[in-house]
């Protein structure tokens, strides 16, 4: 058994989909997934591996950078068929903002213009969440719009529930981790867990590699 704690949006979304994949190839390891966006003491709670998207502080933790997670601004036709679509940053002032509760500083946007320019924006709304998949249904029903993670909702934007806002102002990507307990990093299954998910991650869109 290979107890794994993850970011809880990106373990429904993606992790587990690449854990199904490795037990399919390695049948006789048993996994136990906990999902969460809580800072766990993995040692305290038994955990060999954590795939966290953010900064991380944890420097007693094993630590293999995986990439940054690419977001976009995006919502619904109907939300902006009815409000209009942003043609600058500071029309998003006017809009409704569809926050992250859990994330210091969601009240601000950071874009990053086509000439290399920052814009500072004001993003308010009234709807806080506290879970990325939340904010994925809020974003399909048309309640507003959010920077999301691309491999959050690249399946929305594929068939047209979703629309990326100012695709040509980047928002600040996010650093995506994995973290291992030194005692643990060199068993065998553990090895095989932590190899094929740093592949089967790499591979997900929107996630840009680590800088060498």
């Amino acid at each position: 058994m290979i107890r794994i704690s993850c970011t809880a949006a990106f373990g429904v979304r993606q992790a587990s989909l690449l854990i199904f994949a490795f037990q399919d190839r390695h049948p006789g390891i048993g996994i136990d997934l906990s999902l969460t966006d809580e800072r766990v003491d993995l040692v305290r709670e038994g955990v060999d591996i954590a795939l966290r998207l953010g900064p991380l502080t944890d420097s007693a933790m094993k630590l293999r950078a995986l990439g940054r997670s690419r977001r976009l601004l995006v919502a619904s036709p109907a939300y902006l068929a009815a409000r209009g679509r942003p043609a600058a940053p500071r029309d998003l002032a006017r809009h409704e903002g569809i926050r992250m509760s859990n994330i210091q500083g969601s009240d601000l946007l950071e874009l990053r213009g086509p000439d290399g320019a920052r814009h500072a924006v004001a993003f308010g709304g009234r709807i806080r969440v506290d879970h990325g998949l939340a904010a994925r249904e809020a974003l399909a029903a048309g309640r507003g719009i959010a920077p999301a993670h691309h491999w959050l909702v690249e399946d929305l934007l594929a068939d047209g529930r979703l629309e990326a806002i100012l695709p040509e102002y980047a928002l600040p990507a996010v650093p995506l981790s994995m973290l291992i307990v030194p005692e643990r990093a060199g068993i065998a299954r553990v090895r095989l867990l932590v190899e094929f998910l740093a592949a089967g991650i790499a591979a997900i869109p929107g996630i840009e590699r680590p800088e060498r």
